[in-house]
């Protein structure tokens, strides 16, 4: 089976759920000798990509010229969404492959696939439920990812809540087509990395944009972070803060409290093992991978009872109503203060992850891009 893996997700991200379950799944398929497998770039930003093997053998001329421009703080995302989208439509036109896996919405290999089969993966449909939050998109999500489920040979979603949010949002699609592949968990803690953490943190991980509910957070646990002198938020990734987030932070009386923190990825999983507990408000994931990383690293998480979180974290998730800050701060202060529950929900949380596994979700794909093609 000869299946060409388009690069787009790769030119998109640095780090992020996407491209590392595309590097996940393909790099364990890559090992099965009855596979050809190719990803047409040879060269990437993605730091999950880079180690995979899936790389093509580097161009050394060109690579040069991205590791110069990188290094004068010069963006090459847009000159390397150049270059592999001709780097992919050389095979795609050859039509000597078998199977074609779109890694995001973008539809422009439609006209030059003609009649070759692809798989598509949706990863949540917040585009289509909240599209109060993405005004002005300028990748024109919504639109793409419509006419891609259509003419999709079949649909992967990464979880039943993602299913039932695809027919919700279109009936007209044929539920048979859609199948649900979990994600795994990738994490890994790495005692041998140092890491200067409070003793005593709540933990956020991620994007703190719109639907993400970081503003809600902050004002839940307000009290929690005045009370006790040695507790803090601690924010994991997602860029440093805005003006904005800063003057709202300050006209709480929080900004000695609250913080952002850069991690390198073998650090994230001691940002989970470390914090009290982990708390996911947003209003609306299609999967959720932070959701395993930290039941995985033994962190109790405290998360919004909605969309697919009870599906992922099952009984080991400390659910709040959402929108409903009382109830947010009431589980967050019980995790605080009593220590078997929290040892409580450190182990369901140990069993749950165990659920998940990267293994599984790539066996899964190849059985079914196997039905596609026979």
């Amino acid at each position: 089976m000869k299946i060409i893996l388009d690069p787009q997700i790769f030119n998109m991200q640095t780090y992020g759920g996407i491209s590392r379950y595309y590097t996940e799944v393909f790099s364990r398929l890559k090992k099965n000798k009855r596979l050809s497998i190719t990803l047409p770039i040879d060269s990437s930003n993605n730091v999950y990509i880079a180690n995979s093997g899936l790389l093509l053998k580097e161009k050394k001329i060109v690579t040069s010229l991205i590791k110069t421009l990188n290094a004068l703080g010069v963006s090459t995302r847009s000159l390397n969404r150049k270059i592999s989208k001709k780097q992919t439509e050389r095979p795609l036109r050859s039509t000597k492959f078998d199977l074609f896996i779109p890694t995001y919405y973008d539809p422009y290999f439609l006209d030059i696939i003609g009649n070759k089969p692809f798989v598509l993966t949706v990863y949540d449909m917040i585009h289509e439920l909240m599209p109060q939050y993405f005004v002005g998109d300028p990748w024109n999500v919504a639109i793409n990812k419509k006419i891609l489920i259509e003419k999709a040979t079949k649909i992967i979603a990464v979880s039943n809540n993602t299913k039932k949010d695809i027919i919700k949002v279109y009936p007209h699609i044929d539920e048979s087509k859609i199948e649900v592949i979990y994600h795994g968990n990738s994490i890994q803690i790495n005692e041998n990395v140092v890491v200067d953490l409070p003793d005593n943190y709540i933990l956020f991980v991620g994007s703190r944009d719109n639907y993400k509910n970081f503003y809600f957070l902050v004002e839940a646990i307000k009290d929690l972070l005045i009370k006790d002198s040695t507790l803090k938020l601690i924010c994991a990734g997602g860029g440093k803060f805005k003006e904005e987030e800063i003057e709202f932070i300050k006209s709480i009386g929080l900004q000695e409290k609250v913080e952002q923190r850069y991690f390198e990825e073998e650090q994230l999983g001691l940002f989970y093992k470390n914090a009290k507990c982990f708390v996911f408000p947003s209003m609306y994931e299609g999967f959720g991978i932070p959701v395993l990383e930290s039941m995985a690293c033994g962190c109790p998480i405290v998360l919004s009872n909605t969309s697919s979180f009870p599906e992922v974290a099952g009984n080991a998730g400390i659910y709040f109503e959402v929108n409903n800050k009382e109830d947010l701060k009431s589980k967050i202060e019980k995790v605080l203060d009593d220590e078997k529950y929290r040892d409580f929900y450190i182990r369901k949380g140990f069993e749950q992850a165990k659920q998940f596994n990267w293994d599984v979700a790539s066996f899964q794909c190849l059985e079914l891009y196997k039905k596609i093609i026979i």
